[in-house]
């Protein structure tokens, strides 16, 4: 473990949580567990990464490709509500629905402790060693439990102790809400709970619950672990499943035997360091002002309370932007699936929008931090999804649409189904998902510049890109457009009062494969290859529609300038070319720019923002267009109206895309490496008058460190992973620096370099 410690990382409360919004996360990418910190009745719901229910399988309607040209024509001759109707019987999925994640199960631990007499109860969250802990005196004895999912060693690990002898006595038993499982004793010491999720093709999984005891006594009776006058307790949880495992319940008795084998000080140890590894490579100081002194010593839910009230509280900006760090260290690592719409935190048998994979926006928010916030193994999880989305995406391709390559609609699940999801016609019927993800491979490429990796994926970029090569047909003006095809998820209405939401080429969708277009050309280019589909895409690049003006100023929301049914509508998904796009940028395209501003205005003016997702890709929006206050004016919003007392985001309900949104648009007010050169403070707001970010990351393999002092730059340091040069802005200020490999080069405020 380093022998340091960060600032603003601790979340910390008074009292037990009274609900699952209130509890404590704790996850290992893998295995998670949210902690309520009961007195009595301990509770420890459990999730396991790959328990989804049921198994792969094909729900292409096998109606579409004959229904494609109808459905194409209605939408061309302005019969809307006709296309939509076919569409919805043709196009959809059969049956209609993708897989859906479930938890694993419930832990209770009864003490049969009288809540009533607990005296000094603290419970926390130390994001510093991914470590929660309960603590309370009940009868003059001081109770503390320690909570940590190893990610070495593939276990929850529980420590149970008390400042007296034999003073611990509880019983614990499993449960899976009315789902009956099997719940058996394994041994003296064990119990495991088994069942399966879905049939004979559906996913079978185990836990197991093992308790060592340093004095007194454990056994089992019935269903049932019990612990009887011990000193000190070490609860053991593992957990299998046959989407990785066919001897799944082997494998998790073995994740189990071996930990035990090691001392709670080696099994803390070895996770701290694991963790930290990742956690400490970058730290954000916003300096508080006088008035904020002290506010460490307020209970997390006070601290968000007051801020709803107007007060400032820097620190918890701090606390929250590297929250959300710590959920995807513990949500998302190499070889764990990727963090759905709920990370890996969920306590619903059919939770809301069956936590899967929403990709119209939502997952892929999910991973905005990754490479900005020094994470980039985190990201990988991503890419094996992609990958496995890759054969059903050709078979979709196929089957609905005659065309090559691969293509996603707006869901996917664990087997990487690819068929329309739901008969939602704002968001069904939406062929981009699998070109917006291929966007986050380029993206870790850009990062880091791994040309191995670059190699490796470019393929499936450019499988992606020849989907459209087929799919795309020409509109009335010559344009080359996507069609069927939505703006999600917002409806518009023609001249004749006729509203819909099919459409023909939304500009989101242009806008979507202008970048993968230009990616995959620069990507064959880097690689010296492939110049028969370089020119293939380029010229359908010269066809596209470009972003357009509308009559309110705003960036056109679709190929014409309809009126939106629903001018506050959450999603301002014809904004990508600002973020995470870059086709808009304030200098290469002001008037653009210009009308991304007014998009945005118009938007929150007629009450858009109001789902905690929306509210973060705000900030990012501000932060591209370098309006600090506005920015700023957005984190203070998500944080308000959009954050669970445990600091989860609030779609309504529960959502970790906002908490992972929140992150990268702090990033973002920060540092800007999008149009071609490292922008430093490019949004800061005033109230952020002093402050230092370290281990940032910017496009080209660098790492960045940035310190500023009365709002303005003080020093900034940059260490480069390749030799190259940069160029370097700071307001108008700019400079091109040469960095070598493996150096690190410190520039001044106003950009020389320091001795």
């Amino acid at each position: 473990m380093k022998d340091r410690t960060m600032k603003n990382t601790r979340l910390w409360y008074k009292e037990p949580a009274a609900e699952w919004n209130e509890a404590l996360p704790i996850g290992n990418g893998r295995l998670g567990g949210m902690i309520f910190g009961t007195i009595g009745r301990e509770h420890v719901q459990l999730n396991e990464d790959s328990v989804w229910y049921g198994g792969p399988v094909d729900r292409n309607n096998p109606d579409a490709l004959e229904n494609l040209p109808k459905i194409r024509a209605l939408l061309f001759e302005g019969k809307i509500n006709q296309a939509e109707r076919l569409a919805a019987l043709a196009l959809s999925g059969t049956p209609e629905g993708q897989r859906h994640y479930q938890p694993l199960g419930d832990l209770f631990l009864n003490f049969y402790h009288d809540e009533g007499k607990a005296e000094d109860y603290c419970r926390e969250l130390d994001i510093d060693s991914s470590i929660a802990r309960v603590s309370y005196s009940h009868d003059r004895v001081t109770y503390t439990r320690e909570y940590f999912a190893s990610a070495v060693d593939q276990v929850i690990v529980i420590r149970l102790t008390a400042d007296k002898p034999g003073k611990i006595s509880f019983n614990a038993h499993l449960r899976r809400g009315k789902n009956l499982e099997m719940i058996e004793k394994i041994s003296q010491d064990a119990i495991m709970l088994t069942g399966n999720s879905g049939g004979q093709e559906g996913i079978s999984f185990s836990t197991i619950v093992r308790a060592v005891a340093q004095g007194g006594s454990v056994s089992t009776i019935g269903e049932n672990l019990l612990v009887e006058k011990a000193d000190q307790v070490i609860l053991f949880v593992s957990a299998a499943t046959t989407f990785r495992h066919k001897n799944y319940l082997d494998v998790c008795k073995e994740y189990i035997d071996k930990a035990i084998e090691k001392e709670y000080e080696d099994l803390f140890e070895n996770h701290v360091k694991d963790y930290q590894e990742l956690f400490y490579r970058t730290e954000l100081d916003l300096e508080n002002s006088s008035s904020e002194d002290g506010l460490e010593l307020l209970p997390t839910d006070e601290r968000l309370k007051r801020l709803q009230g107007g007060k400032e509280d820097q620190g918890l900006v701090c606390l929250y932007f590297q929250f959300g760090r710590y959920l995807m260290i513990s949500s998302s690592r190499p070889g764990t699936l990727p963090a759905n719409l709920q990370g890996i935190w969920n306590m619903h048998m059919t939770p809301p929008w069956d936590s899967k994979y929403t990709i119209n926006i939502n997952a892929q928010m999910n991973y905005w931090p990754a490479e900005l916030c020094n994470l980039s193994e985190c990201h990988e999880p991503l890419f094996d999804l992609i990958e496995r989305m890759r054969e059903p995406g050709r078979h979709t391709a196929r089957v609905m649409y005659g065309c090559r390559g691969f293509t996603a609609h707006h869901n996917t699940d664990i087997y990487g189904d690819t068929a329309p999801q739901d008969i939602y016609i704002p968001a069904t019927y939406w062929p981009m998902g699998a070109a917006w993800l291929c966007l986050h491979l380029w993206d870790h490429y850009e990062f880091t510049q791994d040309q191995e990796f670059l190699r490796e994926k470019y393929p499936t970029m450019r499988e992606a890109a020849e989907f459209f090569l087929d799919f795309l047909i020409e509109d009335s003006k010559g344009r080359l457009v996507t069609c069927p095809s939505v703006s999600p998820e917002n409806t518009y209405r023609l001249e004749n009062g006729e509203e819909g939401a099919l459409c023909i080429g939304p500009s989101m969708d242009s806008q979507i494969i202008y970048a993968l277009y230009t990616r995959c050309i620069e990507a064959a280019r880097i690689l010296g290859i492939d110049e028969d589909y370089v020119e293939k895409f380029q010229e359908v690049l010269d066809k596209l529609p470009k972003p357009e003006i509308g009559k309110y100023g705003q960036i056109q929301e679709w190929a014409e300038d309809y009126e939106e049914v629903e001018p506050g509508h959450r999603h301002i998904s014809h904004l990508f070319a600002l973020y995470p796009g870059n086709q808009i940028s304030v200098r290469n395209t002001p008037e653009l720019a210009q009308g991304a501003r007014r998009t945005l205005e118009r938007r929150l003016a007629y009450g858009g923002g109001h789902t905690g997702w929306s509210r973060a890709w705000i900030i990012n929006m501000w932060a591209r267009l370098e309006d600090g206050e506005k920015a700023y004016e957005n984190v203070i919003e998500l944080l308000a109206k959009s954050t669970l007392p445990n600091l989860f985001d609030n779609h309504p309900p529960f959502q970790i895309d906002g908490n992972f949104g929140g992150t990268a648009g702090i990033v973002e007010m920060l540092l800007h490496s999008h149009a071609g050169e490292i922008s430093l403070l490019p949004a800061l707001p005033k109230v952020w008058s002093k402050g230092s970010v370290k281990g940032v990351r910017a496009r080209g393999g660098i790492e960045v460190d940035i310190e500023w002092k009365d709002g303005k730059l003080y020093r900034v340091v940059l260490k480069a992973e390749l030799s190259d040069t940069y160029t370097i802005r700071y307001g108008d200020k700019t400079t091109n620096v040469d960095i070598k490999a493996g150096t690190k080069l410190v520039l001044d405020r106003d950009l020389n370099p320091m001795n």
